[in-house]
């Protein structure tokens, strides 16, 4: 067994800021990722950090853009604190060596970015995401923090309280893939979850294929609370064949959409008077898609995004990957055409409850960057608001966790607060289809005796009870491949929990994903062999697609409104009445419950009054 103070789940933006604010504080600090850290998706993040770095902008300025983008969905605390550190953590990168784009004189440069009154979007040419994480790669070696490179986590290890709030997380169990081997990770003082996103839920997404959702599904299993899982964010400029982003930075650039009659449809067709192409992402989003829709998309399927008019050399110096990428997966030099683009999945803004410290209801647990939902995105995450996220809540996790006093949260965890019930009609009943109290389906962090309650005995029988789960997995060999279940989740959400959302076509999708639940059961693994066993990774990652891909539909079945980036058919308005509060959504030994708790719109020195939002 292993034992640190502090372990962080994940090497990405979030886990490294978090594991080198640990260490600032003192503690033993550890990573346990799937991947090396410099492979993480924080480098696809191409667009930039938004900062009120300059003269004329403030952080109230940029916590009012982020509210509005939020539809009023976000909890003040969480948006507030992200505006007013984000500058020094921006600081300190720029002190730590990251190589930002500047202007003549000497600063670092900022951008327009859709759904902001300034242009506060710092940026490094369009590979951002990418110099972060070298950045901070080489603190962490320069630090000599501790990275168990290429090991998945199955498993947390958390007591068996009968309240999540009563439990206290003592570790995680992973998989060494290079040795095939199971061991435990004691954690002294915390575990920190920085494990990403869920795109893999979709079939078209911007996500790489790494992006499985693990943490979200492993706290969710353990007890802590998903929040406003509802909220998928589209990103408006994917490229079609492959789901490749294209950074915001080309329209923040001056990059224009068409659609196929050659209009100038944001500004023509009346999305976007004010802000056209530099709307927020589900307008834009909403905006392509009607034009499809009405038949004026370019083949049926996408519109045009054109930055020829910009000029070879401001395109060279600042968006030159977007020549490749485009040439590469479509075959378009974007200096002589237009690049062809559609919607694809890209964020969640909801996730692993915490709050603005970074803290699950589950004492020693915490969560930072898109697999947590502090709530700073609300219903709609604006462009530039991920990587000054990462770095911002990573980092309060990561000191917090190592024993800073942050002083006490204001958004409360768990059923701490106010909250009240809440129902969803669902065709078939979700969750689990197992026993209840199945201690593998379940999670297999329960703990069977009191001698097991003590910190190394839980994390040992949680080792034990992922040898067993795996050594089952590996025994059914003729059983069915974990690839065609993963497909009929991925198709049914992209199908039925995409953009444009419909009571019956929600309904479909949960009994899709109880299909695959029913077929997950015989579920088996052909390659048995222990050492880089991609099959057996895969199985187990399509475990956590399935229960996020339902905790999602469930989620957009029972918020009857339009809000952000849920829009439903037959709910067009936006309830500030009956909706403005979040959606929970509970485990309970594998029986999904569902509940909500209101929206935090009182800030510091004021309270955010929800208006029609207008672009």
């Amino acid at each position: 067994m292993h034992e640190h103070d502090v372990i962080v789940v994940g090497a990405g933006g979030a886990g490294l800021r978090a594991a080198i604010a640990a260490q600032e504080e003192g503690a033993d600090v550890a990573i346990v990722s799937k991947l090396h850290p410099v492979r993480s998706h924080t480098g696809a993040a191409e667009g930039g950090i938004n900062a009120a770095l300059r003269e004329g902008d403030s952080w109230e300025d940029h916590a009012y853009d982020t509210m509005k983008g939020s539809d009023y969905l976000g909890d003040a605390p969480a948006i507030e604190t992200l505006a007013q550190d984000s500058p020094e953590e921006v600081i300190q990168l720029e002190h730590w060596g990251m190589a930002f784009s500047r202007d003549d004189d000497g600063r670092v440069s900022q951008r327009p970015f859709g759904g902001l009154s300034f242009p506060r979007t710092t940026y490094a040419g369009a590979e951002t995401g990418h110099q972060l994480l070298h950045t901070m790669y080489e603190q962490l070696v320069k630090r000599g923090i501790e990275v168990y490179d290429e090991w998945h986590v199955l498993d947390l290890a958390v007591t068996d309280d009968e309240r999540p709030e009563d439990r206290r997380c003592h570790g995680v169990v992973g998989y060494d893939i290079q040795s095939g081997s199971i061991e435990g990770f004691q954690a002294r003082n915390g575990v920190i979850l920085a494990t990403g996103g869920l795109g893999q839920v979709y079939d078209h997404t911007t996500n790489a294929v790494a992006n499985t959702g693990d943490g979200v599904a492993m706290a969710y299993r353990a007890g802590a609370p998903l929040e406003d899982m509802e909220f998928i964010q589209f990103h408006p400029t994917t490229l079609p064949s492959t789901g490749v982003l294209i950074t915001e930075g080309v329209r923040g650039e001056g990059g224009i959409l068409y659609n196929d009659e050659g209009e100038r449809f944001m500004y023509e067709h009346g999305y976007a008077n004010n802000d056209g192409e530099l709307a927020s992402r589900d307008v834009v989003s909403r905006a392509e898609l009607t034009e499809v829709n009405e038949g004026r998309g370019i083949e049926d399927e996408y519109v045009h995004l054109d930055m020829r008019h910009l000029g070879e050399d401001r395109i060279t110096d600042r968006l030159e990957n977007i020549i490749h990428l485009s040439a590469d997966f479509e075959g378009v030099n974007p200096l002589e055409e237009p690049m062809p683009v559609k919607p694809g999945q890209h964020y969640a803004m909801g996730g692993i409850e915490t709050d603005e410290n970074g803290e699950t209801c589950i004492t020693g647990l915490y969560a930072a960057g898109e697999c947590a939902c502090a709530s700073v995105h609300g219903s709609n995450r604006l462009g530039g608001n991920a990587l000054p996220e990462l770095i911002v809540f990573g980092a309060r996790a990561g000191h917090h966790a190592a024993g800073r006093d942050l002083g006490r949260a204001e958004i409360p965890t768990g059923k701490r607060g106010d909250w009240e019930p809440g129902a969803v009609d669902t065709p078939v009943e979700p969750g689990s289809v197992r026993p209840s109290g199945d201690a593998v389906a379940d999670g297999g962090t329960a703990a069977a005796s009191t001698a097991a309650q003590s910190p190394t005995g839980l994390v040992e029988r949680a080792t034990e009870e992922a040898r067993t789960h795996v050594d089952s997995l590996l025994a059914n060999d003729d059983g069915r491949n974990h690839s065609e279940i993963r497909d009929a989740v991925q198709s049914t959400m992209t199908e039925n929990v995409n953009v444009f959302r419909e009571e019956e076509s929600l309904k479909q999708a949960v009994e899709d994903i109880r299909n695959a639940r029913r077929a997950y059961q015989n579920v088996g693994v052909a390659d048995q062999s222990r050492t880089f066993n991609t099959d057996l990774l895969h199985t187990i990652e399509t475990r956590n697609i399935i229960d996020l891909a339902e905790a999602i539909t469930l989620g957009a079945l029972a918020r009857d409104e339009f809000r952000g980036a849920h829009w439903r058919k037959q709910h067009q308005e936006r309830d500030d009445q009956s909706w403005l509060k979040h959606t929970l959504l509970s485990w309970n030994d594998g029986s999904p419950e569902l509940w909500y708790k209101p929206v935090i719109l009182e800030g510091e020195s004021k309270k955010y009054e929800p208006k029609i939002r207008s672009y």
